[in-house]
């Protein structure tokens, strides 16, 4: 916030640092490989900050990008209270907690570590917050006291959680040391396929950092290693697909031949769900012909094809969408409404945020873009729709 309780916006933390660094608009654009005009830009608030913007600029300001983005959002207690508590357990990793009572059982455990991953897909933040860390400190208690392949199995699986809620609250530090853990405890699982399901969170960590080459390069390794033999084979590897067309379409900005690969990766998960060769849904990452669709929308979003996006959202109906967890239909009503801003239609940007908010209005609370839109379109506007200033309230406590 800055001095006048007026809530800032990506650009002005941009200019801020920019000064910071003794950089001119043209020396800063020059090192995030964008034009002077798009930096000035977003800088006035007149164009929104898009993650790939984001992260070329924190990089080129040597600045970590939630710094830009103003994260961690807010600190409600009720949903920061797992941070100090994944830090502590993060010390106990080497040598296991010291519990004070008996801890409960893996199946018990297990079907925790399924409500964790349904509670994502709905994106309550809270409840994960509140229930995580003691499912971490139970498994790691079982992973070292038995070296049991299951219980580093699961809490591998509990890792990645943890993972995905730092990164979603802006504690990327974080993220980045509960990934290690996850990694480490996929190894000892004996699980030949639980590394990748690592591969794809590190993924997304390297993405936020600008460092779209490195994950595809992880990502191309990992599709070559999946054991497509296994239940989960076909779920991962079409998952790693999805992930790969939108890491390559924001590689793209920097050359052009990474557009037809985000758009083969693209075309090879297609392929793999109209073939049925998808697998069962064992670790709930939605490998469904509605997820690759909407995944085929942001490809096009992430290139700066905003004609092609909005004609492949068009063809996605209501019954489709429907089918989707509410996460991902969120994500992509959130593309959309920066779709629609792009080209100047506030109102049905508005809409899909409103849309977006119905869903899974937590994740719409701290999702950058989201806020980044928001931001924008209170700008653009004389007078606020109520939704809009309710959810503008709401992302500036």
């Amino acid at each position: 916030m800055s001095e006048d309780a007026t809530p800032e916006h990506v650009g002005r933390r941009i200019a801020r640092w920019r000064k910071k660094r003794d950089l001119t608009q043209a020396g800063l654009a020059q090192r995030a490989h964008y034009s002077r005009s798009h930096l000035a830009q977003v800088e006035a608030g007149h164009k929104v900050a898009t993650p790939a913007f984001v992260a070329a600029t924190a990089a080129a300001l040597g600045v970590d990008p939630a710094v830009l983005w103003g994260q961690p959002y807010g600190h409600d207690d009720h949903l920061h209270v797992a941070i100090p508590e994944l830090r502590r357990v993060l010390a106990y990793v080497g040598v296991g907690p010291e519990l004070a009572g008996p801890p409960r059982s893996l199946d018990v455990l297990a079907a925790e570590v399924a409500t964790l991953r349904r509670l994502m897909h709905k994106v309550h933040l809270t409840k994960i917050s509140q229930r995580l860390p003691a499912v971490l400190e139970e498994l790691m208690y079982w992973a070292y006291e038995t070296d049991d392949p299951r219980a580093w199995g699961l809490l591998s699986l509990a890792y990645g959680r943890a993972v995905s809620l730092t990164r979603r609250l802006g504690y990327s530090g974080d993220a980045l040391a509960l990934l290690e853990c996850a990694a480490d405890a996929a190894r000892r699982s004996q699980d030949p396929n639980l590394p990748h399901l690592v591969t794809l969170a590190r993924s997304l960590l390297l993405l936020g950092l600008n460092e779209p080459k490195p994950a595809l390069r992880l990502l191309d390794q990992a599709a070559a290693d999946v054991h497509e033999d296994r239940p989960d084979g076909g779920e991962i590897s079409g998952a790693i697909e999805l992930r790969s067309a939108i890491i390559a379409a924001r590689a793209a900005r920097d050359q052009d031949d990474y557009s037809t690969r985000a758009w083969e990766y693209w075309g090879k998960a297609s392929e793999r769900i109209q073939r049925g060769r998808g697998g069962r849904p064992v670790h709930l990452l939605e490998f469904t012909p509605a997820n690759v669709a909407i995944h085929g929308a942001a490809v096009a979003v992430e290139l700066g094809d905003l004609d092609e996006a909005a004609r492949r959202d068009q063809t996605i109906q209501e019954p489709t969408l429907a089918t989707l967890p509410p996460e991902r239909r969120a994500h992509h009503e959130i593309d959309m409404s920066r779709l629609h801003v792009e080209t100047g239609s506030y109102r049905m940007a508005e809409e899909r945020l409103e849309t977006a908010d119905r869903i899974a209005p937590q994740m719409v609370a701290f999702h950058p873009t989201a806020r980044s839109v928001v931001h924008h379109l209170v700008d653009v506007r004389r007078t606020l729709p109520e939704p809009l200033r309710r959810l503008y309230n709401r992302m500036s406590v």
